[in-house]
């Protein structure tokens, strides 16, 4: 009978994509194993999921995915808690759940583990009365990771300090964090998501381990916080695994007209506006990053989206009218050294391109580990969950970013980005910053090379699987 290692992911598309490249990474180290990922169906729009799973079904027929009977969506939470939403989700899959596993436990054999997205907390509970030793995923770092392991700890001064905006909260080996700052299910002490998180530290130190997306060289401090048990000083210490960077391009267009155009310009010499599959900006918002480009006089491929309609943050479907949504005779004078994209840009292949020499990303994890992997220093214009947090880290830790100054209302003036962006792509001031991530990024070629931290972490767990 073949081994069994079971896959559970969060059903959206920032958490299944380095989920399924896990998966992949496995193989690699034992290509015996059966990898199995478990498929549930969200409630709110994850992006192009299932044509995604076809792609992977194609290409690496090792990987299956089963998905599990689809459930009533949750009637209590509000769709505008995109966390506390995928906290509750799995909860209401977990009787499928057991059902699937007991299923493959008589068909086959005991999987010799299974991994949960963190999100997928609730289901550890169902896992671990099966006897299938349990391990998390943090998709994001070490640093995020070493605050949610110590909200336990942490409770107490966030009931303090939660509505002081001149405040900053510690956690272990990460740089203060300003309570404006912290992800804001963090600051919503009496909320489902918080609960959900604290919930999910306590277990999280109970399970067989916790894989991460990093590397040892991008968050040193935080590691070590970890393993030498400063976050969660009444729990027991959990095993980390550094496994990362892992960088996927999820079935990327390598045609799209963009990396046409990227290909007759000069090395190094275009900015990358690109925000997230969720970043949405209102029209003024819009229209003001817009000025900011123009004055900077730097090239620059932008992704926009539509802006959000009255009352809703999320028009991700929507194609935006370009001459409506940016100042009148924009597109004209910037023609030629501006290239816009609407809605979506293969952002792994546009950051790897050597025409490429700075990013303004939102600060979602995947996107950073995307542009320290090719070496591309960022401007930092953070938009929601844990983005402002990695903001504070880029910056400060990392040192691989520059900061936008805000207003009290999260307004960037077009005069701070033409600031910054012309910082990030001067040739004197922008050098420090760019030194620094074409150092983390052969930090992170490394770490994945044979011999490499992740590579070699994760040969040992695999390993330990195997001898059971």
């Amino acid at each position: 009978m073949e081994d069994t290692i079971i896959l559970h992911p969060s059903p959206v598309m920032g958490h299944l994509v380095p989920m399924v490249e896990l998966g992949k990474l496995i193989l690699t180290h034992n290509p015996s194993f059966s990898i199995i990922i478990l498929i549930t169906t969200a409630p709110f729009d994850t992006g192009s999921i299932s044509s995604y799973i076809k792609h992977v079904t194609v290409a690496t027929p090792s990987v299956h995915f089963h998905h599990l009977p689809t459930i009533s969506p949750p009637s209590t939470t509000s769709s505008d808690n995109i966390a506390a939403l995928a906290f509750e989700l799995p909860r209401l899959y977990n009787s499928n759940l057991h059902h699937a596993l007991q299923t493959m436990i008589s068909q086959k054999s005991r999987p010799k583990a299974s991994i949960i997205d963190l999100f997928c907390n609730s289901s550890f509970e169902v896992f671990i009365s099966l006897d299938i030793p349990t391990y998390y995923f943090c998709t994001s770092g070490a640093s995020i990771l070493s605050a949610i392991l110590s909200l336990p700890k942490t409770h107490q001064i966030l009931l303090e300090k939660n509505k002081d905006t001149n405040a900053s909260i510690e956690f272990p080996g990460v740089p203060p964090i300003p309570t404006p700052d912290l992800p804001g299910n963090f600051l919503d002490t009496e909320g489902i998501a918080y609960k959900s998180f604290f919930g999910t530290a306590i277990n999280m130190a109970k399970s067989a381990g916790i894989l991460t997306n990093t590397c040892h060289a991008f968050e040193p401090r935080a590691v070590k916080a970890i393993s030498d048990g400063l976050c969660t000083p009444n729990l027991p210490t959990p095993s980390v695994y550094c496994i990362g960077p892992i960088v996927a391009n999820s079935g990327e267009d390598h045609e799209h007209e963009c990396l046409r155009w990227l290909d007759s310009q000069p090395s190094r010499s275009v900015v990358f506006l690109c925000f997230g599959s969720m970043g949405l900006f209102k029209a003024e918002r819009l229209t003001e990053m817009a000025i900011g480009l123009e004055k900077s006089g730097h090239r620059f491929l932008w992704v926009v989206r539509s802006p959000p309609a009255d009352g809703e943050t999320k028009s991700i479907l929507a194609e935006p009218d370009l001459d409506v949504l940016l100042p009148n005779g924009f597109l004209d004078r910037t023609r030629g050294r501006g290239l816009m994209v609407k809605k979506w840009a293969p952002q792994v292949a546009v950051l790897s391109h050597d025409s490429v020499g700075g990013f303004v990303t939102h600060c979602g994890w995947s996107s950073i580990l995307e542009a320290v992997s090719a070496g591309v220093p960022m401007v930092a214009r953070p938009l929601y969950a844990e983005q402002r947090f990695n903001r504070v880290l880029l910056v400060e830790e990392m040192k691989v970013a520059l900061a936008l100054e805000e207003s009290e209302s999260r307004f960037v003036s077009a005069d701070e980005l033409e600031k910054s962006v012309s910082e990030l792509m001067g040739l004197v001031s922008g050098e420090g910053v760019r030194e620094r991530v074409r150092a983390m990024r052969d930090c992170a070629k490394v770490a994945r090379g044979d011999g490499g931290s992740s590579h070699v972490v994760l040969a040992e767990l695999v390993e330990s699987w195997k001898d059971g």
